[in-house]
């Protein structure tokens, strides 16, 4: 640990910069310094002067492929990404964790209350809370810290900016607490359960697991308390292509009705089988029983089990085509899973607001200009937020003045694969 006053002047020096190169861009390093030195002012403002700190940061993370097929225990391909949520924290001695993220109000959270408290439904405390509480349930220890945060992973991005905060806390739980020994796969579990339990938000396992892991990862989460985890090695810089977000403006709050359906409708074509979940029915089974489940739980739901099947099959096909540096396979492979979102899955706009598409305008932009040179597809949980596409480096710019000149100037964000995932970082 150091001293807040040194650690900005070692920070303003080069004594970091390898630090920072490693999981930002290089052109960024200075601006990085600069945000660094930031949040550990804002320690010092809220929480005393030159207490000890330690640093902690935890990344966003990009869906490659897999596109609401975790929440049914099937397989992803995900990658963690230069944005990130960055804490500088102290230990304190009054069994309180307080959290004071730029921009909001100061979270305090007693860790002798770690029930769920229905009020704090969607909001911080509740995040905080659950991660304690997950914490201890497993036999870990836990204890107050005081932490200032700042995050440039938009919230509602599609970047997973929640799992990026929950994958913090647990990140700093581990190393204040525990020693570091914690794996980055339980980090995960922990964060899942916090959004699920305490927050309320039914998601699936792929965002907090790709924010611990870091870097490309395929994810099989055929048992979510054992996932199978591989580690892709591939040189995206090779490509000759950029990986973009698109940030299309949309509201993701008021969605998680939206988000529960898909799930919801996919293991109520499991129910009729007598399992839980899609993966553990056969495909063929599923076939075979079409006309009954329609009739069960409905058309839509029918269709995004198709989607299930056909992304699951997909993933698997992604990362081959990654090890063997097929990049046209892959990029086909994306523009499939895209379809397959939009007209099975129908998760590219909400059916309550339809004179609101934002990703779908996004969406044929990106085909009128990449069509047959580069890949798109809806980015996340959908309904409203982002995309993705991998843009050949020579239609760079023309892509960015296109999609600017209708979602805003700084829509399109330009990002590389971060290698590491929650980390202690100083």
């Amino acid at each position: 640990m150091i001293k807040t006053s040194q650690l900005k002047q070692k920070l303003a020096g080069a004594e970091y910069e390898g630090v920072f190169a490693r999981n930002y861009k290089k052109e960024d390093i200075e601006a990085q310094k600069q945000r660094y030195i930031k949040i550990v002012t804002k320690f010092e403002e809220f929480f005393g002067l030159d207490r000890e700190v330690e640093m902690f940061s935890a990344p966003g993370r990009t869906e490659v492929g897999g596109n609401h097929t975790d929440h049914n225990h099937g397989c992803v391909l995900a990658a963690s990404v230069n944005l990130d949520a960055v804490a500088a924290v102290s230990a304190n001695s009054e069994n309180i964790v307080r959290v004071k993220s730029e921009g909001y109000k100061i979270d305090a959270v007693d860790l002798k209350e770690l029930g769920v408290m229905p009020s704090e439904r969607g909001k911080s405390e509740a995040l905080i809370r659950g991660v304690c509480a997950a914490f201890k349930n497993r036999g870990y220890n836990i204890g107050g810290f005081d932490a200032a945060t700042a995050s440039d992973v938009l919230s509602g991005s599609g970047l997973s900016s929640s799992a990026a905060f929950e994958v913090l806390l647990g990140t700093i739980l581990n190393h204040l607490y525990n020693g570091g020994k914690i794996s980055a796969v339980e980090i995960a579990q922990i964060a899942q359960f916090a959004e699920n339990e305490y927050f309320g938000k039914p998601c699936g396992l792929m965002d907090q697991m790709a924010c611990s892991v870091g870097g490309f990862v395929k994810i099989d989460f055929k048992d979510p308390a054992l996932p199978v985890i591989e580690k892709l090695e591939f040189d995206f810089a090779s490509s000759n292509h950029a990986l973009c977000i698109v940030d299309t403006g949309g509201d993701h709050s008021d969605l998680t009705d939206e988000y529960a359906a898909v799930r919801g409708e996919m293991e109520a074509v499991a129910a009729k089988f007598g399992k839980g979940v899609l993966r553990d029915v056969d495909r063929a089974e599923f076939e075979k029983n079409i006309s009954v489940i329609r009739d069960v739980a409905g058309d839509r739901a029918v269709l995004r089990a198709m989607h299930f099947y056909n992304e699951n099959d997909r993933v698997a096909k992604l990362a081959d085509a990654l090890k063997s540096g097929d990049f046209e396979a892959f990029k086909k492979l994306i523009i499939e899973s895209g379809f397959s979102s939009y007209m099975y899955n129908q998760n590219v706009y909400t059916c309550r607001a339809p004179e609101n598409q934002p990703v779908s305008v996004a969406l044929a932009i990106c085909q009128q200009v990449l069509n047959g040179k580069g890949a798109w597809r809806v980015h996340g949980g959908g309904f409203a937020g982002t995309i993705q596409a991998f843009v050949p480096a020579e239609l760079l710019e023309e892509f960015k003045s296109k999609i600017c000149a209708v979602f805003g100037e700084k829509a399109c964000y330009v990002l590389n694969i971060r290698p590491d995932g929650g980390i202690k970082v100083i």
